[in-house]
């Protein structure tokens, strides 16, 4: 290290990139350094936790080559043990085939599809009600809405529905099977929802805001028109998780007696004796109702995907922009 003859202090030390010290790193030397950084950037950007090392991904590899083959061990001894008690004969499978035995499963199905929609049109609106109402400046808004949601989202689902099933009958108030499945889900639901909503809005920069006042919009009308919107459209896959969520929780209408989809194949499998398959069916029939189908990539939205990513990323206020363009 050599002084700098016009000020006296020593000059900066070259970083040893190319491996060798005191030379100046050559243009590829240079080039395989930014991409060992880019690449340690793409791998633990975006993730949970640190990527494993040398010594993780050696032990992983281990793993899975010893987990795999005994869970096909595992599966091919299920599998045998069906077969030996019969519960593999194409007379129990040849049940549900029959027009009837159709007709009431789909019933089923259309039950619990029921439940689902009439609960998601239910818990959107309130749940989006109670977002607005957390995000509010006014005391008696916020606070209100955020013991809602948090008392909400500890309970269980179960208990409310057995609080509707046996609490309101004791105070004089009675409602139908439906809406004894459909209240608990839609109350439970709105406080997820709500949440959703509320962290879409966190994530977006303040310059939205700020270039919504610019143009004269005050709090209510710049939330509803500027903030809102976007908020849904980041929180899409999100509110889709969650949609897909109040189809699996419509098949606990077993505790209320409701005939949705798993309790009319229990009922089915218990008069016929094939439970097993009876369950298998149900399952398969709501695995492929909620499976989502792949979407072509769009590269228009690719930017505006990266900038709604490394918005989210920043929940400090004094870390959002302060200036932005409202859409």
């Amino acid at each position: 290290m050599t002084a700098n003859g016009a000020t006296g202090t020593p000059a900066p030390a070259v970083p040893d990139v190319a491996g060798t010290a005191g030379r100046e790193p050559g243009p590829a030397a240079r080039v395989r350094g930014v991409r060992a950084r880019l690449v340690a950037r793409a791998e633990t950007e975006g993730s949970l936790f640190d990527p494993p090392g040398p010594r993780g991904r050696a032990g992983i590899r281990i793993a899975t080559a010893v987990s795999l083959p005994v869970l096909a061990l595992l599966v091919a001894v299920a599998v045998r043990q069906f077969a030996a008690h019969g519960q593999l004969d194409a007379a129990r499978w040849r049940l549900f085939v029959q027009a009837p035995v159709l007709r009431y499963l789909l019933t089923g199905l259309w039950a619990a599809v029921r439940v689902t929609l009439v609960s998601a049109a239910l818990a959107l609106p309130l749940g989006a009600l109670l977002a607005v109402a957390r995000l509010s400046r006014t005391r008696f808004l916020r606070w209100p809405a955020a013991a809602y949601v948090e008392v909400m989202r500890s309970v269980p689902l179960l208990l409310l529905i057995y609080a509707f099933l046996l609490g309101l009958p004791s105070t004089g108030f009675r409602m139908a099977l439906f809406w004894q499945l459909v209240w608990p889900i839609a109350l439970t639901n709105a406080a997820v929802f709500a949440e959703i909503f509320r962290a879409g809005v966190r994530a977006l920069p303040r310059g939205q805001t700020e270039a919504a006042y610019a143009l004269g919009l005050r709090y209510w009308p710049a939330m509803r028109t500027v903030v809102l919107p976007q908020a849904i459209r980041q929180t899409a896959p999100s509110l889709v998780g969650q949609l897909v969520r109040l189809l699996k929780d419509s098949t606990l209408g077993y505790v209320v007696s409701f005939l949705e989809l798993l309790n009319s194949a229990k009922v089915l499998g218990e008069y016929n004796h094939t439970v097993i398959q009876g369950y298998l069916v149900s399952h398969w029939s709501t695995s492929c109702s909620t499976t989502p189908w792949p979407e072509p990539p769009d590269s228009s939205n690719e930017g505006s995907a990266a900038q709604g990513g490394a918005a989210s990323q920043h929940a400090e206020p004094s870390a959002w922009p302060t200036t932005g363009r409202a859409t």
